[in-house]
């Protein structure tokens, strides 16, 4: 099998809240002070290692913030390992946050151009996959809106919508069936057993672990920021309901 995603001993360290709110003004009046002390900062990865083969189907579990969601974030390049490597072949749709990769102020229809040409699609691909993305995310009417005036929900299936369309070699799913109404769950689950039939490497962060269970044969349980264990998806539960009780 090839390779699709291999983080060798990946560490992430990030600043703390306190960091992000040390302005300007108070850190020259504590140097002035001869009071200022370094920001500390938070261990968020802590030395992963990691492959997953093309056209695997691996669910990501854990308690919430232990990792997961950063995690995703640096195998799709969005944050850089601080100490380490990752490598990723092929291209990547990631829907990790509501919104993310969408431009607030472009339309609905231009973000679905922006966003396929971005993956490596030409603008005249995107423009005739527009109509079956819209139709799909059951939003024909809202074609021409800025993306900030829609809701939650339908941007959530916006992102569905394009992401599963445009065949990506990589599909990262983040609780993304948790948002949005029993219909169209039930339509996305629908559309995501032809990728699980496919070639097409698959990671889902879901604390469904029902969904998980049925969907991955494959699972990962992330645990302050390091895998505490890999492997069969039942045993892998097992370790992690354990654990919770």
């Amino acid at each position: 099998m090839t390779e699709a995603i291999v983080l060798d001993r990946v560490s992430l360290w990030r600043r703390t809240q306190e960091e992000f709110s040390y302005d300007l003004k108070r850190t020259i009046l504590t140097l002035l002070e001869g009071k200022y002390r370094k920001p500390a900062k938070k261990l968020i990865l802590d030395n992963i290692n990691l492959t997953i083969q093309r056209g695997e189907k691996v669910g990501i579990i854990g308690a919430n913030g232990s990792g997961k969601s950063t995690l995703l974030k640096v195998i799709c390049g969005i944050l850089q390992p601080t100490v380490g490597s990752v490598r990723v072949r092929g291209n990547i749709a990631p829907l990790i946050e509501l919104g993310a990769g969408f431009d607030p102020e472009l339309s609905v229809i231009d973000n679905i151009v922006l966003y396929g040409v971005m993956l490596g699609f030409t603008r005249q691909e995107m423009q005739k996959r527009a109509k079956i993305i819209l139709e799909f995310a059951e939003l024909k009417d809202y074609a021409f809106v800025p993306v900030k005036g829609l809701s939650s929900g339908m941007k959530a299936r916006l992102g569905f919508a394009i992401a599963t369309d445009v065949e990506p070699d990589i599909l990262i799913l983040d609780e993304i069936l948790s948002v949005g109404d029993e219909s169209f769950r039930n339509k996305c689950e629908q559309k995501m057993q032809d990728f699980w039939k496919d070639h097409v490497t698959i990671l889902l962060v879901s604390h469904s672990m029902e969904l998980i269970q049925n969907s991955c044969r494959k699972s990962i349980w992330v645990n302050q920021g390091k895998i505490e264990a890999m492997g069969d998806t039942e045993q892998v539960i097992g370790c992690y309901m354990k654990s919770i009780h």
